[in-house]
């Protein structure tokens, strides 16, 4: 790649790493840049995980105050996103990329229309809950069974594609838990953090030769800034506002997708 571009990969790291911690869909942005630049898409998607494990660890610190309280909750999900990433790294690296790359589209339509029509499930929750507290809700049977599934379903999308992963989880999450956007955001974030490590590590024990080393340095230094840069703004959003850009950006996604 020329100076330029390897300029432009570094923006686009940055933006992906804000993007990551308020919505959870910055592969959209990279990805796409490594592949016009000429690295191939397997390629790419190593690249672009290694390089964002740095973006999320930044993007989960600037949300931690966000984490505290949920530990009853992500003990469960945390093995769940490992297992899953473990899962969706294995499918990259033995089946056709365009097998699952097919099914990107419908997820994230659904994702979109869960998060759409979140405020509405979620009052019917606390009224079938008996207008309990959002925070003080019962984690056994079936619930985290449900929150398990998802999580670990996202996870294997995480570890395979990346792309729009943070949405899939903000969208599944806002149906199974009822907290508010900021705190869903913070696990959001920690859960997504942990499938890039799996895939990163992954990736570098089994395919250390289709990495491009280059462009994933960059993509780590601009998301390191970039997530500081969302976690400082995102939580200044309203759930109305944060609920808004999610939208907006996964519809960008999508069109990039389909184009």
């Amino acid at each position: 790649m020329t100076t330029a571009e390897l300029f432009i990969v570094f923006l686009a790291g940055m933006g992906a790493g804000a993007i990551n911690t308020l919505v959870g869909s910055g592969t959209l942005i990279t990805f796409p840049t490594l592949v016009a630049f000429g690295v191939p898409p397997v390629s790419a998607t190593m690249s672009n995980a290694i390089g964002l494990v740095a973006g999320g660890v930044s993007g989960t610190w600037g949300y931690r105050r966000e984490l505290a309280g949920q530990w009853p909750r992500l003990r469960w999900q945390m093995p769940a996103s490992f297992f899953g990433a473990i899962l969706g790294c294995w499918l990259l690296l033995h089946l056709p990329e365009t097998v699952f790359e097919a099914i990107v589209p419908v997820l994230l339509i659904a994702a979109l229309i869960l998060v759409v029509a979140q405020p509405a499930i979620q009052r019917w929750v606390v009224r079938r809950s008996g207008g309990a507290d959002p925070h003080d809700y019962d984690l056994t049977g079936p619930r985290i069974a449900l929150m398990v599934t998802a999580t670990f379903a996202v996870g294997i999308y995480g570890g395979y594609f990346t792309a729009a992963q943070g949405i899939l989880l903000m969208a599944a999450l806002g149906i199974i838990v009822p907290d508010d956007m900021q705190r869903l955001n913070a696990s959001k974030n920690l859960l997504s953090l942990i499938v890039n490590v799996v895939a990163a590590v992954t990736y570098t024990l089994v395919a250390f030769d289709r990495i491009n080393w280059a462009a994933a340095g960059l993509i780590a230094l601009g998301s390191l800034i970039g997530g500081v840069i969302g976690a400082r703004y995102g939580r200044r959003l309203s759930p109305t506002a944060l609920r808004a850009v999610i939208v907006v950006v996964g519809l960008i996604g999508l069109w990039r997708l389909l184009g």
